[in-house]
């Protein structure tokens, strides 16, 4: 069966409003994409940002009258006029299938691989994680994700102790405790980021070896190993909190920076830390160093 697809170019303040509607009136499906091929970096804990131009759109049965549709959603956003708008016909397809035909096992390094459920791995004997995308938090598709993985894979982890600052799925902490760590602590400000890397970490077999706690909560100790990849700003404030937390020695990796932003982010930990020339990949910059 074909699908009537109705996409409307509105600014962000309305964008919600006329989703609740397009559901109100039906729409099997409502999405909001990007209407301006403007990037969104990770928002703050709470917020949800929306595109300077979003596109909103509603799949609605091709049995729906779309000049009916037309006439309800003017007479109901009045005084507002009826944003720009366009229908399209869609084609039925197995939409589950097209979604998990996009997403691969991904290889990060010589060691790691990402490895979608509904996959074998291409290499069973690697460390292979088992991760679906999109589930939450970070599935190894962003440049920040492969930045850390690569920078994992070539680490030496066994048998020390590493923190995961910032662990959304906890898909580098898990990464680390596959590569042989004694310890990770994964810390998360989101207790539902928590909750997602416990769950993969007991699918993937590691729950033993790893722990998840609040920023408040997390144990004093010092680590063998720190990696946070969160966002600039943040890193210049938690460099005091990260630095305390690693041992003499011991070697740090920060991302989640745009190359306009790692100047500052490395004034923050020279005074603490060797710290080694930026790496960056995809418009986005990792950052190392060793502890003094």
């Amino acid at each position: 069966m074909p699908w009537i697809q109705l996409t409307f170019h509105v600014d962000p303040d309305k964008a919600e409003n006329l989703s609740d509607l397009l559901s109100e009136l039906g729409a099997t499906a409502v999405t909001m994409q990007d209407g301006a091929d403007q990037p969104l970096y990770e928002p703050p804990p709470g917020a949800t940002p929306l595109w300077n131009q979003t596109c909103v759109s509603g799949l609605f049965s091709d049995s729906c009258d779309v000049e009916q549709l037309k006439s309800t959603l003017t007479e109901r956003l009045s005084p507002e006029p009826l944003p720009h708008w366009h229908a399209s016909t869609i084609e039925d397809q197995d939409w589950e299938r097209a979604w998990m035909d996009d997403f691969q096992p991904m290889q990060f390094g010589e060691r790691l691989w990402i490895v979608p459920s509904w996959y074998e791995p291409p290499v069973p004997d690697a460390v292979n994680i088992l991760l679906d995308p999109g589930l939450a938090f970070g599935s190894g598709t962003h440049p920040t994700t492969r930045l850390c993985l690569e920078w994992l894979d070539r680490e030496a982890i066994s048998d020390k102790v590493v923190i995961d600052y910032g662990c959304g799925s906890g898909i580098l902490a898990i990464a680390a405790a596959k590569l042989g760590a004694e310890r990770v602590i994964a810390i998360d400000n989101d207790p539902q980021a928590l909750l997602a890397t416990r769950n993969n970490a007991e699918r993937n077999g590691v729950a033993g070896k790893l722990d998840t706690f609040l920023p408040g909560s997390a144990p004093s100790l010092n680590a063998d190993i720190m990696i946070a990849n969160i966002l600039a700003g943040p890193l210049v404030e938690l460099a005091p909190i990260l630095t305390a937390l690693l041992k003499n020695g011991g070697r740090i990796a920060l991302s989640g920076i745009l190359p306009e932003q790692a100047d500052d982010v490395l004034a923050a930990y020279v005074e603490a830390f060797e710290m080694r020339p930026a790496i960056e990949h995809d418009g986005w910059v990792r950052l190392e160093g060793t502890r003094k």
